[in-house]
């Protein structure tokens, strides 16, 4: 089995190919990962951030049924500068809207921080003319486009994404289109999954 933890860039799509010629994918990342290897979970193409690949059908059973709940944590910037009602009402849920109706999110963890002085650039510049502010959201779920849903939802609208950790496994000093490999035994250990 292979394990590897990737800092996909902003704008690459969570797969190897595309029928799309112009769409970046992580086969672009210039590392020659085996064949029977994929994403475990997804991060859309203007998310950034740790992402998960291997050929280990455990584990990825264990990442993506919901009854195995495990903390994503996700550092977002937003346009405004967020209040206090707000981290709260991110924290007790929001209701977004999903294909098939409308979904109350589960609670969470939202808190301010500061923009992170060694955060790498992204690719396309976001530019700051006006007021921004960041949060650390910790889910234990992950809908489609959720962590946008919910801070438009509030009213501050996302406008960077970067999922930081995926329970205690952490993108750390990695840097967008950084791979690293990791033993069977780190990667359960990191993740809270016994093998």
């Amino acid at each position: 089995m292979n394990y590897y933890i990737i800092y996909k860039p902003y704008k690459t799509i969570s797969q190897f190919t595309s029928d799309i010629k112009k769409k970046k994918c992580l086969g672009d990342l210039g590392f020659t990962f085996p064949k029977d290897v994929y994403s475990l979970g997804r991060l859309d193409e203007n998310s950034e951030g740790l992402l998960i690949l291997s050929n280990d059908k455990k584990l990825n059973h264990k990442l993506l049924n919901p009854e195995f709940e495990h903390k994503r944590v996700y550092l977002v910037q937003l346009q405004g500068i967020i209040t206090n009602e707000a981290l709260k009402q991110l924290e007790s849920g929001v209701t977004i809207a999903l294909d098939t109706a409308p979904y109350l999110t589960k609670p969470c963890k939202a808190k301010q921080v500061k923009k992170p002085e060694s955060l790498a650039p992204r690719e396309h510049p976001i530019k700051e003319t006006l007021p921004t502010s960041w949060i650390e959201l910790t889910l234990t779920e992950g809908k489609f486009h959720q962590v946008r849903k919910m801070t438009a939802g509030v009213g501050f609208p996302c406008l960077r994404l970067i999922r930081i950790a995926i329970e205690d496994l952490r993108i750390e000093n990695m840097q967008p289109g950084d791979v690293r490999e990791l033993k069977r035994e780190a990667i359960f250990k990191r993740l809270n999954i016994q093998l």
